[in-house]
């Protein structure tokens, strides 16, 4: 494997087909069948080759691998590709969600079915190449080309608001990012290079990085979201269509987390520590605001939604906690929450295809019509509310360990949204699954089909696995982790004994 270039492979893989379907004719619904089935196909395939890759990475080791570099611009900007313990978890994570979000729109979308293909392969071609570009402009490319195919996603096949939620989706992570833009120039004019396994050994002066840190969290913070720049999140999950939903919560949402972990701890370690107040303090509003707000939802979509501004302040909590349990159980929340969350939209969508409707008080008793419906949904909510045995305890347990070692009340309020995590998703599911079956059109409605329980089945699989045994994850952590932690403790710690130096030598004179 070394000798190929596997990930530009399945990087770009998912381009040649959306090629492919673009170059196919004939009747509508011919188009139509063909293009589902060569989207399915292409991402069956990336998803493959990414278990090859998973398959032959060296846990033993925090270099990076299955590095590709060659000369791109002007002989200063490079193409360079290469994944880590922490990366290729976040590549799994991707290629794995995108043949379920084909499968899960293969009877909902019947509009423009070709152009809406394209689009998703289009944008699993530059989600893979966020995590995997090791170059400061690859990065910004893949990173702001994503925007587009999600746009594009919303507002033509959203709901009836999808316009004003595409443009406020754009919008908002656009204006944070063009402040990032600014923050790389400088770096590529402090630096001389644009290469960031370079740029995270370079030591930027302290006053200078709590300008770049803020510049990139700008970005970051739009982009997880975090409060309070999280109110494009909830209309454009409600608009967006179903397989929208679960990329924008299981592996957008990623982009910021992972952004924290590969920019702002290694490139501004001493602005990190700096801003790591004001970090927990917007996290732990985070938790217990917008879990109060999930509660008084009646859209199920909005619920979700909530839920996941809560889960992300959990995972930020965890990465600015500077040590190994609170960044192990970050990205095992991240990881863990792209499953869940996305087979919770799913969820939401079975129920909506069949009856149009997203409003939790139009349903009730649905255990009597949809058994294995009720059992399905009953997983992914004992996963949300952080149920031993699943995915979902690992990752906040591992941050309120590493939380409570820094601050008690941190680790409290973090507990907190727990408590009131469990409450909003314990009432969804009563509200929907049990009761009387009371109106005409639900006692007619029918369970899940066989393609159904195939979008279900690998999710279910994973959530158990992660939760039973996390190791198998955490493995590849470890020493990336370990890795990371080192190279900020040797800047903090060496800044920290500075001033103490300095005034030694002052008094010796």
């Amino acid at each position: 494997m070394s000798n190929w270039p596997i990930l530009s492979v399945i990087t770009f893989l998912p381009l040649v087909g959306a090629l492919f379907i673009l170059l196919i004719r004939g009747e509508e619904e011919i188009v139509n069948r063909n293009a589902r089935q060569v989207a399915l196909w292409t991402t069956v395939i990336t998803f493959i080759l990414s278990l090859a890759l998973w398959a032959g990475f060296d846990r033993t080791t925090a270099e990076f691998q299955f590095v590709e570099k060659s000369e791109w611009i002007a002989g200063a900007i490079n193409y360079h590709m290469g994944v880590d313990g922490i990366t290729v978890l976040f590549v799994l994570l991707t290629t794995l969600l995108m043949p379920i979000c084909i499968l899960a729109s293969w009877e909902a979308i019947t509009v423009r079915v070709r152009e809406y293909m394209i689009a998703f392969l289009v944008l699993e071609t530059l989600m893979i190449g966020v995590f995997c570009a090791l170059d400061l402009v690859l990065f910004y490319l893949f990173f702001e080309g994503g925007l587009i195919p999600m746009f594009l996603i919303i507002g033509i096949w959203g709901g009836p608001r999808k316009i004003y939620s595409a443009f406020k989706f754009f919008l908002y992570t656009l204006l944070g990012s063009v402040l990032m833009l600014i923050a790389m120039i400088y770096m590529y004019w402090e630096a001389g290079t644009t290469d960031i396994p370079t740029l995270m050994t370079h030591q930027f002066d302290p006053d200078i990085q709590k300008w770049l840190w803020l510049a990139f969290f700008a970005s970051f913070a739009v982009k997880m979201p975090m409060w309070p720049v999280h109110t494009w999140l909830p209309d454009a999950h409600v608009e967006a269509p179903t397989a929208g939903s679960v990329v924008l919560a299981g592996i957008l949402l990623k982009m910021g987390g992972y952004g924290f972990l590969r920019f702002s701890l290694p490139m501004f370690p001493l602005a990190s520590e700096y801003f790591a107040t004001l970090i927990f303090v917007l996290s732990v509003i985070a938790v217990v605001y917008t879990s109060l707000v999930a509660l008084m939802q009646e859209d199920m979509k909005k619920l979700i939604a909530y839920s996941s501004v809560a889960h992300m302040g959990f995972v930020t909590i965890g990465i600015f906690t500077f040590n190994q349990q609170g960044l192990e159980g970050s990205i095992i929340q991240m990881l863990s929450h792209g499953i869940v969350s996305g087979a919770l939209f799913l969820c939401v969508g079975v129920v909506y295809d069949r009856i149009h409707s997203r409003e939790i008080s139009r349903y009730g008793g649905l255990v009597n019509r949809m058994p294995k419906y009720a059992f399905i949904f009953m997983v992914f909510t004992m996963a949300a509310v952080a149920l031993p045995g699943t995915s979902g305890f690992i990752g906040e347990f591992l941050i309120l360990a590493g939380a409570y070692k820094v601050n008690t009340w941190v680790a409290f309020g973090a507990a907190t949204g727990m408590v009131l995590g469990a409450a909003y998703m314990l009432w969804l599911y009563r509200r929907v699954i049990f009761g009387e079956l009371v109106r005409e059109d639900l006692k007619t409605i029918l369970d899940l089909s066989r393609r159904e329980i195939w979008v279900f089945a690998p999710l279910i699989l994973i959530v158990v696995w992660m939760g039973v045994y996390p190791a198998s994850f955490t493995e590849f952590l470890h020493v990336s982790v370990e890795n990371l932690m080192a190279q900020h403790d040797a800047v903090v710690t060496a800044a920290r004994a500075l001033p103490v130096e300095v005034a030694v030598t002052e008094v010796a004179q």
